[in-house]
């Protein structure tokens, strides 16, 4: 029988198994600590692994010229990454664009946290911390409470409470102050609640990608007929989010801050409290948390959907190319190679000849030619037939069908109404004007035309519906409808 010590001995050495503790009780700690938090911020949490390397090269120099060189870790800027890599510190991947980059794992963003508030402002028992934790309890009892009586009862004191505020309110016209003191532990306690959600949102991240490496391996290895495979992959990869713990947790708690209209909110209230006096007792570094705290949930949301879909692709895509005959061909002929490998290097010389493997497979090719071209020259192809162009297309008929003669109908508005008995220059009707042109002048476009000089000159609209009647230069004749418009003969310049 385990005795009480030995359980709890036990349980210690399986909680410093985990990454995070791990890191935190190495003898560089420190070092690690303070070179992930400047490499990898907020702004930036996925880093090119060539920069990663580059910057954590630089701040070993600056260390050693500072006087520290004996305290640091024997390596390689790059040796040192690839060790926190493997210890689980640091997560490799490759993004769309090819680009290779590191980011902190959910263990490191936890240590990097635990360090952070021990090297921070101590975290100390507050009547804000005590009824975050009464509310928990009250939501959780509620929760799990199913009699719908007590219920009523909970939800009619609370808005008897409310109404009473409220009526408070009403009668006062003021709202009761909240000392500075309290004010500064409830933003102290908020933004030990804001530092928890990187880590989070990350082990979710996390979460997801290694289910995509489960499904993949068994995928890989499963021997079942392709249409189960498709069936149940598939589903799989759609349903990501809830095949996981941790992303059916974040899916409920993205219920509640998935919403663009809570996060506008949210935004505002924040505006509010740094709006407040209390605000600037509160050291810059908080204050810029503080206006920090929806951007910071925003990257974590997006995290998170960047595994889901990186996920749910990797897996359609080895779903569709899956093919568990080919994968065990190539999974044999890696171990035979292997094998081979292992038993020829010990006594291999120089320049000993190798016995090919017979067994890799032969490239398919469909079809090899076994005659050669034509040698000679390609020929150029026939010259082209001399031609003339025809003598029917003219200048004026291409003009025929061109643009608006916008001076021949500035001129044609111009002697319309001088004319026309009854209309003034500054009145001239459009549609009569433009009825009275000759045919050349009458065409589709020269209406549009003189509509834009209208426009130009000043026009008035009347609720009159006017018809103008356009001829084309082929005789073909439209009718046009529009709001009747009058204009001045000749532009206010010209006068």
């Amino acid at each position: 029988m385990i005795t009480r010590a030995e359980g709890a001995y036990l349980g210690a050495v399986r909680a410093f198994q985990n990454p995070m503790l791990d890191l935190l009780h190495k003898r560089h700690a420190p070092l690690v600590v303070s070179l992930l938090s400047v490499v990898f911020t907020a702004e930036r949490p996925q880093v090119p692994v060539a920069d990663a390397h580059t910057e954590v090269g630089d701040a070993l120099d600056q260390l050693r010229g500072a006087g520290y060189a004996d305290q640091l870790p024997v390596g390689t800027a790059r040796d040192l990454c690839r060790q926190w890599a493997d210890a689980g510190w640091l997560v490799r991947q490759v993004l769309e664009d090819d680009v290779e980059v590191y980011q902190l794992s959910a263990h490191a963003v936890a240590a990097l946290e635990v360090a952070g508030r021990a090297g921070g402002t101590r975290a100390r028992v507050s009547q804000s911390r005590v009824r975050t934790l009464l509310d928990a309890v009250d939501r959780l009892a509620e929760d799990a409470d199913p009699d719908v009586l007590m219920r009523m009862a909970r939800l009619d004191a609370e808005i008897a409470r409310l109404r009473a505020e409220l009526e408070h309110v009403q009668k006062t016209g003021s709202v009761d102050q909240v000392d500075e003191e309290t004010l500064l532990e409830e933003a102290e306690n908020v933004l030990h609640l804001v530092r928890e959600l990187p880590a989070d949102f990350a082990r979710v991240a996390e979460s997801i990608k290694a289910m995509q490496r489960d499904v993949v391996t068994a995928l890989r290895q499963d021997e079942r007929p392709t249409g189960a495979v498709l069936r149940e992959y598939l589903e799989r990869g759609e349903q990501v989010m809830e095949s996981t713990t941790e992303g059916r947790a974040f899916a409920g708690a993205l219920r509640l801050i998935g919403d663009p209209q809570r996060l506008d909110d949210l935004s505002n209230r924040i505006g509010v409290v740094l709006r407040h006096p209390f605000s600037r007792r509160l050291p810059a570094a908080q204050r810029t948390e503080l206006g920090e705290i929806v951007r910071r949930i925003e990257q974590g949301l997006e995290q998170v959907f960047a595994a889901q879909r990186e996920a749910s692709y990797v897996i359609t895509a080895q779903v569709r190319n899956h093919d568990p005959l080919r994968d065990r061909q190539v999974d044999e002929l890696l171990r035979e190679v292997m094998t081979g490998l292992q038993a020829w290097v010990p006594d291999a010389r120089r320049g000993q000849a190798v016995d090919p493997l017979r067994r890799l497979p032969v490239a398919e090719v469909e079809n090899l030619r076994q005659t050669l071209g034509d040698l000679r020259p390609a020929q150029p192809p026939n010259p082209l037939a001399e031609w003339a162009d025809e003598d029917d297309g003219t200048a004026d008929e291409a003009l025929a069908w061109g643009g608006p003669h916008y001076t021949q109908l500035g001129e044609h508005l111009a002697a319309y109404a001088a004319a026309t008995p009854g209309t003034t220059p500054d009145q001239v009707d459009l549609a009569a004007a433009f009825n009275a042109a000759p045919e050349p002048l009458r065409r589709p476009v020269d209406l549009l035309g003189l509509l834009e000089i209208a426009h130009l000159r000043g026009m008035t609209e009347t609720d009159e519906v006017a018809w103008a009647e356009a001829v084309r230069p082929d005789g073909s004749r439209r009718r046009f409808a529009f709001g009747a418009v009058t204009t001045r003969a000749k532009d206010e310049d010209d006068d």
